[in-house]
C-alpha cells in the first residue's frame, strides 16, 4: 500500500478528539460508542484505570452495544486466555463507566434492525471469486445502528473504532477496493456502490482517546515519553495508525 492510501485523511486529532471531550455539553447530550476493537486495545494493555479516568473527564456517556458486549465480555469470559480482560471490563460495565443503550432508553430490538440493515449493505458492496465479501461484522454494525438513533434523539456521539476496514469505508469509501485487494491477495470487484448510508459519521481511535489522555494529564506516568509509549502501545495491540502518523501525532504534543 503505497503512503497515500496507507493514510486515511482524518480531522486533526488535537481537535476531533478534544472536542468530544468538551465538558460544557449536558452529560445526557453526549456519547462515545466504543467498538470491540478499541476496548479490546485498551483491555490488552491493561489499562482500565485510564478508561475510568477518560470518563469522569468526558461528562458524557461510554456505550455498547449488546452485541460489542457479547464480543468483549461474553464469549471471551469463556476463553481461559482472555477471562481475565473480560471480568475487568464486566467490572467497567458494572461500575457504569460502560453503559448499555438502555440506559438512555435506546431498545436492543431498534438497534437489531438497524444493524441488518447496515450489514446488508455493506457486504454486499463487494464480491471475489463469485462470492460476496464480508466487511462488517455484528458489532461493527450494532455502533453504527446506535449511532444513527442517537442523531435521532439529537445526542451528538462519535465512533471509537480502531479496525481500518470500517473507517476507510466511512471516511474514504473510494479507497476500499484497494485496500481489499492488498488485505484478501485477490482481485476484489465492486458489486454496488451505494456508500450513502455509510455518510455522516464521526470516528476516532484508540490513539486519539490516549492522547486526550495525555494532554490531560491522567496517566500516572509522567516520564517524558509516556506519550510516545502510549501510542506504540496501541498500535501493536491492534489501532490501525500508521507510523508516520504517530510521528505527526506527537508533533502535535
Amino acid at each position: 500500500m503505497n503512503a497515500q492510501e496507507n493514510k486515511i485523511k482524518e480531522k486533526p486529532i488535537s481537535l476531533d478528539a478534544r472536542r468530544h471531550f468538551n465538558t460544557e455539553s449536558n452529560t445526557s447530550h453526549k456519547a462515545i460508542i466504543f467498538d470491540s476493537g478499541t476496548l479490546i486495545s485498551f483491555a490488552m494493555n491493561g489499562m482500565f484505570e485510564e478508561l475510568r479516568e477518560l470518563k469522569k473527564v468526558f461528562d458524557g456517556k461510554f456505550l455498547i452495544t449488546q452485541e460489542v458486549k457479547q464480543e468483549i465480555i461474553n464469549k471471551p469470559m469463556n476463553i481461559k486466555r482472555f477471562e481475565l480482560e473480560a471480568l475487568r471490563l464486566n467490572q467497567l460495565l458494572e461500575e457504569k463507566v460502560l453503559e448499555l443503550p438502555v440506559s438512555i432508553g435506546i431498545k436492543d430490538s431498534d438497534i437489531t434492525k438497524k444493524t441488518n440493515e447496515f450489514m446488508q449493505v455493506a457486504n454486499s458492496l463487494f464480491y471475489m471469486k463469485g462470492k460476496e465479501v464480508k466487511i462488517l461484522g455484528l458489532g461493527e454494525s450494532s455502533c453504527l445502528g446506535l449511532s444513527v438513533l442517537l442523531n435521532e434523539k439529537r445526542i451528538k456521539n462519535v465512533l471509537a473504532i480502531d479496525e481500518r476496514t470500517i473507517r476507510v469505508l466511512l471516511e474514504k469509501p473510494e479507497n476500499l477496493t484497494s485496500l481489499l485487494q492488498r488485505k484478501m491477495n485477490a482481485s476484489i470487484k465492486i458489486k454496488s456502490s451505494n456508500y450513502k448510508i455509510f455518510k455522516g459519521f464521526k470516528v476516532i481511535r484508540s490513539t486519539e482517546l490516549v492522547y486526550v489522555l495525555y494532554k490531560k494529564g491522567l496517566s500516572k506516568l509522567k516520564c517524558p515519553n509516556v506519550l510516545d509509549a502510549l501510542l506504540y502501545a496501541m498500535k501493536f495491540k491492534g489501532c490501525a495508525v500508521s507510523f508516520e502518523e504517530i510521528e505527526e501525532i506527537k508533533k502535535i504534543g
